[in-house]
């Protein structure tokens, strides 16, 4: 009996030892709180700066003088739903702004003028007061400095017509109805609408040519392939487009000459490991300056040897870090500078051309406690076919990384992916003590066509939802996860990976949090939004072709919701009851199917959100049910105190599974993830982890 008693005092003190290590549990309001300020932005004529932060506890738009402290800083706006993005016209006259209603993505276009007086805010004015319509600014011209052009889907839900719209008035004038089907407009710089490009019936896209009334195809890729083009030349004789067609795997960087049809290749990364990612162009004179590429990080390449002057002055002053030139003055002397690491939130520093002086403006976040926590690792793991997996690993700070629980958080989109950034969740949940594994899944945009289309048609049962499972694989194998302690949470796409995950792996997970996640594929796509019509064939191609009758077969066994009897581990799932994108009826019937086989399954949902959790204390509510949830489940630390008010959010949308009713199906359907086959994709932006 006495050895026992020593063994068990050994085994407490050996635990308490390593707990002492760890670092202290951060409060979860930190993480997920909006950051001080975002989006921090110059006005053109360099006197004022505009910024996001919180007012009335909605994160709304703040104004001062570039010299002022901040606490000099006033609000601008007093909308009760998050501002979604903010720009200066041209004249420095007006901040633009865009905000939706409750989540539903139907988006508005409001200006308002910093000088005119109001208490406590000047009036903001919606210029396209129009219901349930969405309106997209599609240029802010220059030459036109009152005027921006945007795009309404007033006259039909599927398109956008183009109109120009006047800042001051608020009048519109239609430029060109769409009756082409085409999903974006480019503008050259007088801001005259030159292009247009559309999805053909196969999938692929093609780009085509305004000459008058007609549209002219002058370049095309199949469905396997991209295009996009960025920017007219000066002369508006030739415009930029990143492509990949024929050969190349990865986008390049290119100029089509539109009076002799030649395609020129200008640059492609100079590593050969990632796409294309951005062009920056000067201001002044209209100029390629600067080209960015994300492999492992971001990479910034200058071929103006001036412009890579500057940059080598930024970099010796700075730390090493990922860094966003976010916006430059008119005259191009002053740049605003958005500096992140993968352990803090972020740092806003103003470079002087003139000087080649680097100067702090601003943290995101002070106080942020980064010396708590670890950074994310690069790494590779093979999946079962062979192929190298890119991934992130964020491991606990102050324990060895040996046996962990961990939490897997596949990405959003599906073709989008993870960068080496700071990311909330991952963070957060390394801060409780879980190994942290954040895997860009073949079908993740950035690494090729070949990688890219290597996930098409392998939702659930194939080689996407594969590639999760053998990271977790890789962290058993490697020793870093305890299997019996494995948890897999996830937002629109990731949710569906973990619905997904507990369905057809059951035995994998010990639990699964499912944020605006899609339970029946075929309901996804039964019910996309009339403004995703025009690429409906994109989802054709990459999910799947519910017209082939092989095929929707295909996307029934893949849908979690028709093998919920094998879902064994416990389940939270959380919704936005605006969602445009993936309607509350996927979580309701997978809860309700849940619920009807016995299963454990917890359910909140937002009456004032739609996809994701935008509202501070509805997100921070939120990540208080997964903590909470996982440390149940998984084994992990937890922060026992609540804030009250916090406390009553989550009250307030726990919803009780006994009463949830799936509605007859035509009621309330789903959509899908938001069509693009490259680039970032909006997500579920619940961990308020980018700017």
């Amino acid at each position: 009996m006495k050895v026992m008693l020593i063994s068990w005092t050994a085994i407490l003190l050996a635990a308490a030892s390593a707990n002492a290590k760890q670092p202290p549990i951060i409060d979860r309001a930190i993480f997920f709180s909006d950051p001080e300020i975002a989006y921090a932005t110059l006005s053109p004529d360099g006197k004022s700066m505009t910024f996001l932060k919180l007012h009335n506890d909605v994160r709304n738009i703040w104004i001062k003088g570039r010299s002022e402290p901040f606490e000099k800083a006033r609000p601008l706006t007093a909308a009760t739903r998050i501002v979604a993005a903010h720009f200066w016209s041209k004249d420095s006259k007006y901040v633009i702004f865009q905000k939706d209603t409750g989540g539903d993505e139907n988006y508005h276009i409001y200006a308002v003028d910093p000088a005119a007086a109001g208490d406590p805010v000047p009036p903001a004015r919606d210029l396209t007061p129009i219901e349930k319509i969405q309106a997209r600014i599609i240029d802010i011209p220059k030459k036109t400095p009152t005027e921006i052009i945007v795009g309404i889907n007033d006259r039909d839900p599927k398109v956008h017509d183009v109109y120009r719209l006047n800042l001051a008035t608020g009048e519109r004038t239609l430029v060109r109805k769409n009756g082409e089907n085409i999903i974006e407009w480019q503008t050259d710089l007088d801001g005259r609408l030159r292009l247009g490009t559309r999805q053909t019936s196969d999938g692929g896209m093609e780009v085509l040519k305004v000459e008058g009334n007609l549209l002219l195809p002058i370049y095309s890729v199949n469905a396997d392939e991209y295009v996009r083009s960025i920017r007219f030349t000066p002369d508006g004789n030739s415009f930029y487009l990143v492509s990949n067609k024929g050969d190349p795997d990865r986008t390049q960087l290119m100029l089509f000459d539109l009076t002799s049809g030649k395609l020129k290749v200008l640059e492609e990364d100079p590593k050969g490991e990632a796409d294309f990612g951005e062009a920056v162009f000067s201001d002044v004179t209209n100029e390629l300056i600067a080209t960015v590429y994300t492999g492992d990080r971001r990479r910034i390449y200058f071929p103006q040897s001036q412009f890579k002057k500057d940059f080598e002055k930024m970099k010796r002053q700075l730390p090493d870090a990922s860094i966003f030139l976010d916006c430059r003055t008119a005259d191009e002397r002053l740049w605003l500078l958005y500096v992140e690491g993968d352990v803090d939130r972020g740092a806003y520093y103003m470079f002087d051309r003139k000087t080649g002086k680097v100067e702090f403006v601003r943290l995101a976040q002070p106080g942020f406690p980064g010396r708590h926590l670890l950074p994310m690792k690069v790494i590779r793991y093979k999946a079962r076919d062979g192929m190298s997996i890119p991934a992130y690993l964020v491991l606990p700070k102050g324990i060895a990384a040996k046996n962990l629980p961990a939490v897997i958080i596949p990405h959003g989109g599906p073709w989008a992916r993870d960068e080496w950034r700071y990311q909330g969740w991952a963070q957060f949940l390394a801060n409780r003590g879980y190994a942290v594994l954040l895997p860009n899944f073949r079908g993740s945009t950035g690494y090729g066509k070949r990688f890219l289309n290597a996930g098409n048609k392998q939702w659930g049962t194939g080689s996407m939802q594969h590639d999760i499972t053998d990271g977790v694989h890789y962290l058993i194998g490697e020793g870093i996860a305890d299997p019996k302690r494995i948890g897999i949470a996830g937002g629109s796409y990731g949710g569906y990976a973990t619905l997904a995950g507990l369905a057809f792996t059951p035995d994998l997970y010990a639990a699964g949090f499912d944020i605006v996640g899609m339970s029946n594929i075929i309901t996804l796509l039964n019910s996309i939004p009339p403004y995703w019509a025009p690429v409906k064939a994109m989802f054709a191609k990459r999910v799947g072709d519910m017209d082939k009758p092989e095929e929707r077969e295909m996307l029934i066994k893949q849908s979690p919701l028709n093998s919920a009897k094998n879902i064994k581990a416990p389940l939270f799932v959380a919704h936005g009851a605006n969602d445009p994108r993936v309607k509350k009826a996927e979580a309701d019937q997978i809860v309700v199917a849940l619920r009807d086989l016995g299963r454990k399954v917890e359910y909140i949902c937002a009456p004032d959100e739609g996809h994701g959790f935008a509202g501070r204390d509805n997100r921070i509510a939120l990540f208080v049910a997964m903590e909470k949830f996982f440390a149940k489940y998984l084994g992990g630390r937890l922060q026992e105190d609540v804030p009250a008010g916090i406390q009553k959010k989550l009250d307030a949308i726990t919803v009780n599974v006994k009463d949830v009713v799936v509605r007859p199906a035509g009621e309330e359907g789903a959509s899908g993830p938001k069509p693009q086959s490259q680039g970032t994709v909006p997500e579920a932006d619940t961990s308020s982890s980018k700017k």
